[in-house]
């Protein structure tokens, strides 16, 4: 494991975060812990949840990934041990605070249930999980219009949320802010209205990123480099396409496309450069799986690659990845396939 800090903070994470939003739904809490320990054996510090967890968001699971972490703290006391993430809502979930956006009493009242949830006195990294004014991530990409957004509705919410942040701080709830599924100008706004008003700035941004979706390449890549926040990245396996699972119509049973009885991600084109990536592994002689975890973490604006999976076995392959380092000519050919297909989903 590599070291990284979030942001311009003093808290050092690992390079590898330990995802846990199937706990609660597609993962008992006994296996969730299974996961925790088998993580920590490994040497991960870092992980990531959320009070919507566990997926998809519903009033039968939401809250309960939190409530399974919460119980492995109070079982094994190893609190101090990890670095602790977790969101708030961006709105828009009628079964959490009647779907109301992120503002001075709903930060309160996220934090304050998050802490009891995760029986803890603070939270290292809180986050709000998608932009509450509409964003391009998710499947949004193709549909997304920014000109409907109010500027002045949007900026005044913003600067509402991140004076809440600062009580939240001040009050020793949280040590750090960061952001989910934003854009470059949302996350310019929040450094901006933090300079302007002395508030928390921004550690760390959350997006997805993988072989498959690189839409932080560019504006975003900019702007973590000379700001230093960092890309938590999730989905960096794209959902699991990037393990073949999902090639030619195929659906495991248990698997996402199966419990969630659909997949965004899957389609002509995405199917079509997974397959050409899985190629590009067996070329080189190397897990695809793999590979695609090395990537990510081979990125210079990468603080942490966030991995989750359904089953130990899944964690215990994944985590084997944690010491490959892929040669220039690996780096190479992936860029060459990249240009060839740049947005498959």
């Amino acid at each position: 494991m590599h070291l990284k800090t979030l942001g311009r903070s003093d808290i050092e994470v690992t390079d590898i975060c330990l995802g846990t939003m199937t706990w609660g739904s597609q993962n008992t809490e006994d296996e969730g812990h299974r996961q925790i320990a088998m993580a920590r054996d490994a040497g991960i510090t870092f992980m990531d949840t959320a009070e919507v967890y566990a997926v998809p968001g519903s009033p039968e699971t939401s809250n309960r990934t939190e409530e399974i972490i919460g119980n492995w703290f109070a079982r094994e006391r190893d609190r101090t041990r990890w670095v602790l993430a977790t969101k708030i809502v961006g709105g828009g979930s009628a079964h959490i605070r009647n779907g109301q956006r992120p503002g001075k009493a709903s930060v309160r009242e996220a934090v304050e249930g998050s802490l009891r949830r995760l029986q803890t006195d603070y939270i290292d990294l809180y986050q709000i999980h998608w932009a509450s004014r509409g964003h391009y991530n998710f499947e949004n990409y193709w549909t997304f219009d920014p000109t409907r957004q109010d500027t002045a509705d949007t900026l005044a919410n913003m600067e509402e949320v991140i004076g809440a942040m600062c009580d939240m701080v001040r009050e020793g709830k949280i040590r750090q802010f960061g952001l989910s599924n934003e854009t470059a100008w949302g996350t310019a706004q929040w450094l901006r209205l933090a300079e302007q008003h002395g508030l928390p700035r921004v550690a760390t941004i959350q997006n997805e990123y993988s072989l498959l979706r690189r839409i932080f390449d560019h504006d975003l890549a900019e702007l973590s480099h000379h700001e230093d926040v960092g890309l938590l990245a999730y989905s960096p396996l794209a959902g699991g396409l990037l393990t073949g699972k999902y090639f030619d119509g195929q659906t495991p049973q248990g698997s996402r496309k199966d419990y969630q009885k659909g997949f965004w991600r899957l389609n002509q084109h995405s199917e079509a450069a997974a397959k050409q990536y899985h190629a590009l592994a067996a070329q080189h002689g190397l897990d695809p799986i793999h590979m695609a975890i090395a990537f990510c973490r081979s990125r210079p604006f990468m603080t942490s690659t966030i991995i989750g999976a359904t089953s130990t076995g899944q964690l215990a392959h994944v985590l084997a990845a944690r010491d490959l380092v892929l040669s220039p000519e690996v780096l190479a050919d992936i860029d060459t396939l990249h240009r060839r297909m740049p947005r498959p989903i």
